[in-house]
């Protein structure tokens, strides 16, 4: 939850960056989904299993994305230097690393149920995620 209170102060300083007053944002549609979808990961039908799962799926789409950004002849707006660098890096690479191992092993122990769930769960994580990057296309 720390790390949380950590994440939420960089958004607002960015924000403030930006200029971005965050009081007055309107939640896009793709945003306020994924809201709803992480919401209903504290069901308590929702087994523990698939909830690191979709924690780890989470974190690693940010890392993996980050770091390429960060690769050898990528061209990274100087103004997006720190957020690639804050999600790209290898300390949350490892981080990335030891929630994948915390998931193989709840996936390991978990009943054929759980598993296709998480699976799920899982294809519902990318699926969002593509939205919720989509969001900042700007339709002609």
């Amino acid at each position: 939850m720390a790390s949380l209170n950590d994440e939420i102060n960089w958004f607002k300083k960015v924000a403030c960056n930006f200029h971005v007053s965050l009081t007055s944002v309107i939640p896009q549609n793709a945003n306020v989904k994924y809201c709803s979808f992480l919401e209903s990961l504290t069901s308590s039908e929702v087994e523990n299993t698939v909830a690191i799962s979709v924690f780890w799926a989470i974190e690693a789409v940010y890392q993996e994305s980050f770091a390429h950004c960060l690769e050898d002849g990528n061209k990274i707006p100087q103004e997006l230097q720190e957020t690639c660098e804050r999600w790209g890096n290898e300390g949350f690479g490892s981080h990335c690393k030891l929630l994948r191992d915390i998931s193989d092993r709840c996936l390991q122990k978990a009943s054929p149920e759980v598993i296709a769930q998480a699976e799920v769960f899982f294809h519902r994580v990318l699926k969002h995620e593509v939205e919720f990057w989509n969001m900042s296309v700007v339709e002609p």
